[in-house]
């Protein structure tokens, strides 16, 4: 059952940072409204890219831990990457964005992916 939980939450969790990361690259206005902090610049475009494939990648290496290594290497990397959306809670609070997003998105993001890894080194 453990096993059964640790694993699919993260499948979960790397597909959703892979689906953000594809938004960004098809809709980056939209997906920095989402994040928390509307671009609004045209020349945030690149910017907003780089957030994209920094998602993606993520996702990416998530899912090669899962099936290519141990479960201790995946609940590893679900430690450090927790890191991302701490930081990206803290760019929307010092960028004008709301504390519903930053804390309803990004840092409850954060702890689900805590447990994850938790969970993971639980196994």
């Amino acid at each position: 059952m453990l096993t059964w939980l640790a694993h699919g939450l993260a499948v979960v969790l790397n597909l959703l940072i892979v689906i953000v990361g594809l938004r960004f690259f098809l809709q980056p206005q939209a997906a920095a409204a989402g994040y928390g902090v509307p671009a609004r610049e045209a020349s945030a475009s690149a910017y907003l890219t780089i957030k994209g494939l920094r998602d993606l990648v993520s996702g990416l290496i998530g899912f090669a831990l899962l099936v290519f290594a141990a479960d201790e290497a995946e609940a590893w990397f679900m430690l450090v990457v927790a890191l991302t959306p701490l930081g990206d809670t803290v760019i929307v609070l010092r960028n004008g964005g709301t504390k519903a997003v930053a804390f309803g998105v990004h840092f409850a993001t954060a702890v689900l992916v805590l447990v994850c890894s938790g969970l993971l080194f639980a196994l």
